[in-house]
């Protein structure tokens, strides 16, 4: 494990902090750290950071809320930059989005490689722009039985295809029924992350549930 000690801060005392959303991967923010509000992170598992403008030191979610808890901070190979992981409580930027890095100058011609919130972002902009041809578009112009009749029915399939031991088809079916419930997440305002939130609370109780166990058999 690396020694505070052996990072190396700018002239002012200050190395950045590239902030990265432990669950999709996504950057948040870049920061600044002080080596003060780095031992603060350090101790209390909250980003702090140094705040340039206001020349003091500035906890993250001290007056909005949006807490960034953090996973684990990660120096480069010449120790004068950081990665911070975190678990984050609302937006990362002061302007209400989930990230600061918004704006696009440049757009290659690589495909981006395909992710859940990919989709699930591909979706939301379905929803508000409605192009026409759509399937996407279809769905959510007919509301909200139309698609809860679809996720019904894409559930029937999976089923069918799961008790065939149909492994192709299975997993086909369950990519359409992933697809529907992801529109209906969108229709109903669910985020991705509001998901793998619940999924990770159940993970912890889980790990709880076994190690009470194992004691239990020790006992």
């Amino acid at each position: 494990m690396l020694h505070i000690d052996e990072l190396k801060f700018d002239a002012q005392g200050l190395i950045p902090a590239v902030v990265v959303d432990a669950q999709s991967g996504k950057v948040l923010t870049l920061a600044y750290m002080n080596r003060e509000s780095l031992e603060i992170s350090m101790k209390e598992g909250r980003t702090c950071f140094w705040s340039r403008s206001r020349q003091e030191l500035w906890r993250k979610g001290e007056t909005s809320g949006n807490v960034q808890h953090i996973v684990d901070i990660t120096a480069d190979c010449d120790r004068d930059a950081l990665v911070v992981t975190v678990n984050r409580e609302g937006p990362a930027c002061h302007l209400g989005t989930d990230s600061c890095f918004n704006d696009k100058i440049f757009q290659g011609d690589q495909p981006a490689p395909f992710s859940v919130e990919g989709l699930y972002q591909l979706l939301r902009g379905r929803k508000e722009t409605l192009p026409e041809g759509s399937y996407t578009t279809y769905l959510f112009q007919k509301g909200l039985d139309k698609i809860l009749k679809k996720v019904g029915e894409e559930c029937t399939e999976v089923i069918i295809a799961g008790k065939a031991e149909d492994r192709p088809e299975t997993v086909y079916e369950i990519a359409d029924l992933m697809y529907h419930v992801m529109v209906l997440m969108v229709e109903i305002g669910i985020s991705v992350e509001d998901v793998t939130a619940e999924l990770a609370s159940r993970h912890v109780i889980d790990h709880k549930v076994k190690q009470e166990r194992a004691t239990g058999d020790k006992a």
